[in-house]
């Protein structure tokens, strides 16, 4: 005979169903923390058992990420984010490298396709952005400026479902930019100014194979890095 869901396992999987649809909508947004568990508790009108199996189960599944002592955030924006995220962590940096480099450069080349005027402003502030964070220094500010800039060279590709994948790949990418940026390497191939700036180029112009071979450029010397640091790390 088939089975029954319990009536408490039929409340958790609500209140899960709750807490994911806040994310889904982005009422709650990749990288912000949740409201606390006694608030959570008070807004949904259920036990405090109930609000921690029900958090419990968004952490298993990659959605959710607690951090001791600070709170609990969102790291995925769906459940295929979630998804991405949890492979990423068993793949190495070259490996995740490789599934970069395949979607940049499909999406530098519909971009120099299909770039309108709004895409190649949006480009250039993203690149200014990314200046001042180094000017100033700033390793984190820098990486997710970095994070910016490449995501809105994607978005002037136009293709949505390439936007949803990158974007998914994006976050778990950090890691690796953190590897690369908080080196003791050189400066330009911590920063990668020249390739960045003539992808804005490329893509403005509307050279395809030059945007392509920015791609290749930039992250080749990103594959380059990771290995000569693991290398040094062994």
């Amino acid at each position: 005979m088939p089975l029954k869901a319990t009536e408490r396992s039929s409340l958790v999987g609500r209140v899960i169903d709750q807490l994911r649809g806040q994310v889904e909508s982005g009422e709650w947004a990749v990288g912000t923390k949740i409201p606390a568990e006694p608030v959570l508790v008070q807004s949904l009108g259920v036990g405090r058992n109930t609000v921690r199996e029900a958090i419990r189960a968004l952490v298993h599944s990659g959605m959710l990420e607690p951090l001791q002592g600070d709170g609990t955030y969102v790291r995925a924006g769906d459940d295929l984010g979630a998804a991405v995220l949890r492979r990423l962590r068993r793949a190495g940096h070259l490996e995740a490298l490789e599934v970069r480099s395949s979607l940049e450069r499909d999406a530098a080349r519909l971009a120099a396709a299909r770039r309108t005027d709004a895409d190649i402003e949006a480009l250039r502030a993203a690149l200014a952005r990314r200046d001042a964070a180094w000017r100033e220094g700033d390793d984190e500010k820098l990486i997710s400026a970095d994070l910016h800039f490449h995501r809105a060279a994607v978005a002037a590709a136009h293709n949505g479902m390439l936007a949803d994948l990158y974007d998914h790949l994006t976050e778990g990418l950090r890691a690796v930019l953190e590897t690369i940026v908080h080196s003791p390497l050189g400066e330009e191939v911590r920063y990668q100014r020249g390739s960045h700036a003539a992808l804005v180029e490329a893509i403005e112009a509307g050279d395809q194979g030059a945007a392509q071979r920015c791609v290749e450029d930039y992250l080749s010397s990103a594959v380059e890095s990771v290995r000569l640091l693991s290398d040094a790390d062994q």
